[in-house]
């Protein structure tokens, strides 16, 4: 990734409109995919992040982050809350602001997720009726990681 001026500076970006609001993604979803096929989903996408152009903001060892948010997704989809008796509280934000995250970085993460998902539902057992659901989720959530302006 091109840095640009912004990458030194020190003020962060608050998108407006404040974290997500509404449901998450189905609670049904751990159900028909299992902790296993979470874990799995999660190390596929990080593959495709350790291959993409923001492979510097992540830590050298992919596959223990690739653990940690799939933690983060047992959880969120109707599992036990796993990121927090591993990790404690998510604070997804405060946890992503020493990360450069602007826009451009936001759509190739997104990228990334969307490739993976692509064949989720025969690869994961992830129920294709709430495919949708999930990626307006991470439309969402991920927006609101973004902590710099272009």
């Amino acid at each position: 990734m091109k840095q640009t001026s912004h990458d030194n500076d020190s003020s962060f970006y608050v998108p407006p409109g404040g974290p997500p609001q509404g449901a998450g993604p189905s609670r049904e979803i751990y159900a028909a995919m299992g902790r296993e096929n979470i874990f799995r989903m999660c190390a596929d996408f990080y593959s495709k992040l350790e291959a993409s152009e923001i492979r510097w903001m992540f830590s050298d060892d992919m596959p223990a982050a690739s653990k940690r948010i799939a933690a983060f997704l047992v959880g969120l989809f109707g599992g036990p809350p796993l990121y927090h008796e591993l990790y404690g509280p998510p604070q997804m934000r405060a946890r992503h602001m020493p990360f450069p995250i602007d826009e451009s970085a936001r759509q190739v993460w997104l990228r990334c997720f969307k490739e993976t998902l692509a064949d989720a539902p025969a690869k994961y057992d992830f129920p294709a009726e709430h495919l949708p659901g999930f990626m307006h989720f991470l439309e969402d959530f991920s927006a609101w990681m973004v902590n710099r302006k272009q």
